[in-house]
């Protein structure tokens, strides 16, 4: 089995049978989701925008203090509606990590856009906000900064040069729900901002997102895209007598037993959280030593952002030692995994783009990265395993 098909087999949370007793993910289920799938069963009413559907977007809409929340049937499709909703179109550029998932770009492409790839910081992975300013021109249609890993991005400088320069900007916050900026809920800077929920992330119900909208001139044609282009929301509102095909949309809306599984997991977010915390600064500080000693980079979470410690990465000296670690876990039935390779660099993203970005920051990354086993679940037995095989790996 290669590279790809360990990182397939972690991001859905399968082991390799009778080799990885401790997966890099493992989806785990927190309290009420049998109760509520039987519930939605049971109600007849399955389909999209449901009971629990309402329940979550109400849910969202209060703990993040947005203007609108609307459940999606993925953060990919959530990133679709985001260029519908900005009129993205045929010339336009759209400002992008290189060091991102394909979904960021292809929600831009599919409407004609050109992806333009900016480079990341070398600390916290998020676009490095000091080349931004460079790459906006008259052609720019939308600023697309990640919080990766759960970890804010410089949103106050990203969006004075936003606002100042009149480009809206869209968060992927697929990693960061719960996280914040300077006090401030990831997700509620920009116009709109997208959120996942698929198996991989803190809170899932397999697959799913949400498309979180900030500007209120947006959220009645957002409804609309969603429902197919049709006013089926206003109608189940009762505030149109029947409703009829209104403007562009497609079929966005994930079935209510969804949103039943995604309602058991909100309800335990605090746990998850504070569990999640725990892994994390358990790796940072008994990982630290061996680090130093071995030339790894440890993440980086600035004082002023609160972490949602999605993942939990190392950065190596070297791909040789990339390679050595994920390897000497493997020998131990351990699953680490690298990550995104960059986009610019790929067969479609250096044919569709200028072909002209110099990325360093992102190119020494992806070839050094390292994700250690994190998931809501993982025991404290587990957790020390991993540590002490890592501990055991002399990388440099």
């Amino acid at each position: 089995m290669d590279q790809s098909d360990a990182l397939r087999r972690a991001n859905s949370g399968v082991a390799e049978p009778n080799l990885i007793r401790i997966p890099f993910n493992r989806p785990t289920f927190e309290g009420n989701e049998f109760t509520y799938i039987q519930q939605a069963l049971d109600s007849w009413q399955i389909s999209g925008n449901g009971p629990f559907t309402q329940r979550c977007e109400e849910e969202l809409e209060t703990l993040l203090g947005v203007e609108r929340a609307l459940l999606t049937t993925s953060c990919t499709h959530a990133l679709e509606m985001s260029a519908l909703l900005l009129e993205v179109g045929e010339g336009d550029e759209v400002i992008m990590p290189s060091f991102t998932f394909v979904s960021v770009a292809n929600a831009f492409v599919l409407r004609g856009a050109r992806p333009v790839f900016i480079d990341i910081r070398p600390d916290t992975l998020n676009i490095d906000e000091k080349q931004l300013e460079g790459l906006i021109t008259d052609r720019t249609a939308a600023i697309v900064p990640v919080h990766y890993a759960g970890v804010g991005c410089e949103m106050d400088e990203i969006m004075e040069i936003a606002d100042r320069r009149g480009v809206p900007v869209v968060e992927d916050n697929a990693h960061g729900l719960f996280g914040s900026y300077k006090s401030r809920n990831l997700g509620t800077f920009g116009k709109l901002a997208t959120l996942s929920f698929h198996e991989t992330k803190n809170i899932s119900c397999g697959e799913g997102g949400a498309l979180l909208i900030n500007d209120p001139g947006l959220v009645d044609r957002a409804e609309i895209m969603r429902e197919k282009g049709t006013d089926r929301s206003q109608y189940f509102r009762g505030e149109v007598a029947k409703y009829t095909w209104r403007d562009v949309g497609s079929s966005y809306t994930p079935s209510d037993i969804l949103a039943a599984v995604l309602c058991a997991q909100f309800e335990n977010r605090e746990w998850i959280v504070k569990r999640r915390h725990e892994i994390w600064t358990s790796y940072q500080l008994e990982l630290a030593d061996w680090a130093h000693a071995n030339g790894v980079r440890q993440p980086t979470v600035p004082a002023y952002c609160e972490s949602t410690h999605h993942i939990y990465f190392l950065v190596l000296p070297t791909q040789e030692a990339q390679r050595r670690l994920i390897g000497g876990l493997r020998e131990q039935g351990i699953l680490s995994v690298f990550h995104y390779q960059p986009l610019h660099l790929s067969a479609y993203g250096s044919q569709i783009s200028d072909g002209k970005a110099h990325l360093p920051v992102t190119e020494f990354v992806s070839d050094r990265i390292v994700r250690l086993p994190l998931y809501n679940h993982l025991d404290e037995n587990d957790l020390s395993d991993v540590i002490e095989a890592v501990r055991g790996i002399r990388v440099s």
